[in-house]
């Protein structure tokens, strides 16, 4: 089994004023379910040797860190769901998990550090973004390990509301199983309707009802 590569420190964290939270969000492209964003303030004198992105880790190993961060570090968790993210746009319901999760924190960060080129605008803390963050800093890999647990628990849960489309494997992306399912069951409430699938399945629906309805 594959040992998950040590993330080293906070160093490209450097300047930023301290304690800085580590964010980072889940569910950007699934075709379903909600947004999930993570703020993380790591205890200063622990070490995280094994924590990682996220998508490098096993279920189990995900859990065993989720675990372990929500006991020993300051935690912020949002969750932006569907009819908010049709709303908004993904954009802003992006932006709006993580100005959430940080609210969300039990502390004030003093200052922030993101996955990614952009950072997220309006909260008035300096922030750097990190690509690729979440492989790369210690408090990013721990806010991406705690979002991704949490919207898997809760896509466990919409796949028990709403069977048939495997969102306990699928997550809720458009794989070719989630768009067969699609077209033999149809548009669940935890679909995304800005999202163009969804959209062209909706019109082709209410197209073909239109039709049956003028048939003399």
């Amino acid at each position: 089994m594959r040992v998950p590569r040590p993330i080293l420190d906070m160093a490209l964290a450097d300047g930023l004023p301290a304690p800085v939270a580590g964010l980072d969000e889940v569910g950007r492209g699934p075709w379903a379910g909600p947004l999930v964003a993570a703020a993380v303030i790591l205890p200063e004198d622990a070490a995280w040797p094994a924590v990682d992105d996220s998508k490098r880790l096993s279920p189990k190993r995900r859990a065993a860190l989720a675990r372990q961060i929500l006991e020993t570090a300051a935690v912020g968790i949002a969750v932006i769901e569907v009819a908010e993210i049709d709303r908004l746009g993904l954009g802003p319901a992006n932006d709006a998990a993580m100005a959430r999760a940080v609210a969300a924190l039990p502390q004030r960060p003093a200052g922030l550090i993101v996955d990614g080129r952009r950072v997220v605008p309006g909260l008035n803390l300096p922030a750097r973004g990190v690509p690729g963050g979440d492989g790369k800093v210690a408090a990013i890999a721990a806010a991406s390990i705690v979002a991704k647990v949490h919207r898997d628990d809760l896509m466990d849960t919409l796949n028990q509301r709403y069977p048939g489309y495997g969102w306990d494997t699928n997550r809720g992306y458009g794989t070719r199983a989630h768009a067969d399912a699609l077209d033999r069951l149809g548009v669940t409430p935890e679909h995304r309707r800005c999202f163009a699938p969804i959209a062209a399945r909706i019109a082709a629906r209410l197209a073909a009802k239109a039709a049956s309805a003028a048939r003399p």
